[in-house]
């Protein structure tokens, strides 16, 4: 039987991903306020995998995880495996049925439906009627004699259950209108519940920290972790996020798996910038670090409405990010996008870049052969710009050379200088033109003015 270590720490929380899919924005959000909080505390985070669904769970998806957990620089202080064990879920499960707090079912998924349905005819709520608790000995042997095999409920109490919250207040469930909740399925296998419970007792989790899906949940799980044991977490069930439109993000999780996003250059930082502040009190700006949103933490600040999780409003604080960042910490990754120029390219480029593969365009625009844009009505003036360049190029060369065109073509505004823009860089916006200009040099500059590629 895998036993857990006792931890010394005042905090101890869990984040408990199931390794059958990727990492995406909503169950990061979780896992970063269950950092956010343990870090702010000086306490203990465990990883846990939640694999006790042996046909789905992969250790693809379990390194995958464990990956993009470290590229956002969420740590964990410690790590188990569900599946290490099942003895000791067999163990309470055994504890229970003693008890008499876990009763084989053998309803069928047709039978449950039917008896839904005849409850919402008679006007009573869909909750499961323990029918199976008044089968007979004789009645559960027949029953297995022709096949059936049981599922396992825990019986609830009826009673009202109540927690304080520390997102949403006072909370009270009254079990007696909730369904028994089947811990064990009819193949032996356990759903979530069960094994949760048993762990968040003897890892001694303090804080449960998840989404508000769970309320109903916690209800009953309160009555199964007071049914084995005297641990009670202190839950915290933040809201749900949602898409930019209010709507659910499901059908876009794909894309917005960690691993999407790291493969499309979004940083770290600015995803965890993003998804630290929205649905709380604080602006949604860039964080310098995270051990700043640490310090900014706090419960108090989450609100009760949905989060709206807006791409646009990531790839702005992404742009910011970078807007403000040092050559030196991005040095080795834009060496490995095969980017040239080095530290004068990424000073002169940086304010125009949204994502840092952004800079392989604007080495292009430096570095590479390329013929600018000239329109035909703008070939005369550019050929004159080309014959006005000096030989030379200092900081002044710009702001003299486009004077002295002004004085002698009339030209002025966008008129003068978008057509140098567009035939020097081939863009029409971009870092200043007095530094782009002593970049690429007299030779370029002239050949692109003349139309011709350098």
């Amino acid at each position: 039987m895998s036993t857990l270590p006792k931890i010394d720490a005042p905090v101890i929380v869990r984040f408990a991903p199931s390794p059958t899919g990727k990492l995406h924005v909503g169950n990061v959000r979780t896992a970063l306020m269950n950092w956010l909080f343990v870090r702010q505390n000086g306490g203990h985070m465990i990883l846990r995998i939640d694999d006790t669904d042996l046909e789905r769970s992969t250790k693809a998806y379990e390194e995958g995880i464990k990956t993009d957990m470290s590229w956002l620089g969420l740590n964990w202080d410690s790590s188990f495996n569900q599946s290490a064990r099942f003895e000791r879920y067999d163990a309470v499960r055994d504890e229970l049925i003693a008890k008499g707090l876990l009763y084989p079912c053998y309803e069928t998924s047709e039978d449950l439906d039917r008896q839904r349905k005849l409850q919402r005819v008679a006007g009573k709520p869909p909750v499961y009627n323990r029918a199976a608790l008044e089968l007979t000995d004789s009645d559960r042997a027949a029953l297995e004699a022709d096949g059936r095999k049981p599922h396992w409920r825990f019986k609830l109490s009826g009673d009202k259950v109540s927690w304080t919250d520390l997102v949403r207040g006072e909370q009270n469930v009254d079990t007696s209108s909730l369904s028994d909740p089947v811990l064990i399925r009819a193949d032996g296998s356990y759903l979530y519940t069960l094994p949760s419970v048993v762990d968040d007792i003897d890892a001694g989790i303090t804080h449960v920290i998840r989404g508000e899906d769970h309320v109903t949940n916690s209800g009953a799980q309160i009555e199964i972790f007071r049914a084995v044991s005297d641990h009670l977490p202190t839950f915290a069930h933040t809201p749900l996020l949602v898409g930019k439109d209010g709507k659910g993000l499901s059908k876009r999780l794909g894309s917005l798996s960690m691993e999407e996003l790291r493969k499309d250059y979004f940083e770290p930082l600015a995803i965890a910038s993003l998804l630290g502040k929205i649905g709380t009190s604080d602006p949604i700006e860039i964080r310098p670090s995270m051990a700043v949103l640490t310090e900014e933490f706090s419960f108090d600040k989450i609100g009760r409405a949905p989060a709206r999780f807006d791409e646009d409003e990531l790839l702005l604080l992404n742009s910011r990010l970078l807007h403000e960042t040092d050559y030196d910490d991005v040095k080795d990754r834009l060496d490995k996008l095969g980017v040239a120029g080095g530290e004068p390219l990424w000073t002169l480029a940086r304010a125009n870049v949204s994502k840092l593969t952004d800079m392989a365009g604007w080495s292009t625009v430096v570095f590479a052969p390329m013929a600018g844009q000239i329109a035909d009505e703008d070939a005369a003036f550019c050929k004159t710009a080309a014959d006005c360049l000096p030989a030379k190029f200092d900081d002044e060369t710009w702001s003299e050379w486009t004077s002295k065109l002004k004085s002698e073509t009339g030209r002025k505004g966008k008129g003068l200088f978008l057509p140098l823009r567009l035939a020097l860089t081939g863009r029409a916006g971009g870092p200043s033109m007095g530094d782009m200009l002593q970049m690429l040099g007299p030779d370029k500059a002239k050949a692109r003015l003349r139309g011709e590629a350098a």
